[in-house]
């Protein structure tokens, strides 16, 4: 069996985890609050695309994302970023949701497990 790797282990939680060829990663939000949708978006994908190097991975392998949208007012705004990075022919199956984030600045939190 394979030995589970941590990334960034913090005393609540660590930012990735890669077990048996898939890496799990974190909610990501956004450095800067002050950003709209878009920009907010543009930071965490990029987040996300420096993690999965860390893991040997990149963003033509994700198996699933799930998106945490503070206001689905800002679904296209979101939408924007999103197409704009997705890796093309290998768009991931995604799920979006409206939710109350843990600091009222953020506007978006996306999760995503890949296959390394």
């Amino acid at each position: 069996m394979s030995n589970v790797q941590r990334f960034d282990v913090g005393a609540r939680i660590s930012e990735m985890a890669v077990y048996n060829g898939v890496a799990y990663l974190a909610g990501q939000v956004p450095e800067d609050g002050s950003l709209d949708i878009t920009g907010q978006t543009a930071q965490v994908l990029a987040a996300i695309d420096k993690l999965l190097a860390r893991a040997g991975t990149d963003k033509s392998k994700i198996l699933m994302a799930q998106v945490f949208i503070k206001d689905l007012a800002d679904f296209a705004g979101m939408n924007a970023a999103w197409d704009a990075w997705v890796a093309p022919g290998n768009a991931p199956p995604r799920a979006t949701v409206e939710a109350s984030l843990a600091r009222p600045e953020w506007k978006i939190e996306i999760v995503v497990t890949a296959a390394v």
